[in-house]
């Protein structure tokens, strides 16, 4: 008759199943859930004027990003990538920057400009209301 295996030796199995099986879905690359992309009820996001003009800001709290193109234009997009679902950390050159796996996308239109990600930011209605930008 066989000896059961020692407690052990389950328990190190167990913690090599369930590490291998979370790295496998941190990086599926099945991408983020666009529906949560549009915030459920308004955001007040701040001052517009912290938006600057051929720039972008990042709400990272919020997990948006707003630019301003041109004076009083704001685009809004989701900041969170579509690779996997990372929040975007950094704004650099007019391009926000995925921390996880080094997605960029252009910061006024949510298009990929380095993957791995292959699917552009989800745009989000933003408006300018007394000075103030609301998203959503």
């Amino acid at each position: 008759m066989s000896q059961p295996p020692a407690r052990r030796t389950v328990l190190r199995g167990a913690a090599l199943v369930g590490a291998a099986g979370f790295g496998v879905a941190a990086c599926s690359g099945g991408g983020s859930d666009e529906s949560s992309a549009t915030p459920a009820e308004p955001v007040a996001l701040g001052a517009a004027a912290e938006v600057p003009v051929g720039g972008a800001k990042l709400y990272r709290e919020s997990r948006l990003l707003v630019s301003q193109p041109e004076k009083g234009q704001y685009k809004c997009f989701s900041a969170k990538c579509t690779h996997a679902g990372c929040v975007l950390d950094k704004i650099e050159r007019n391009q926000g920057n995925c921390p996880c796996h080094g997605s960029r996308f252009d910061v006024t239109t949510g298009k990929v400009i380095q993957g791995p990600a292959s699917k552009p930011l989800p745009e989000v209605p933003v408006k300018a209301e007394g000075g103030k930008l609301i998203a959503g």
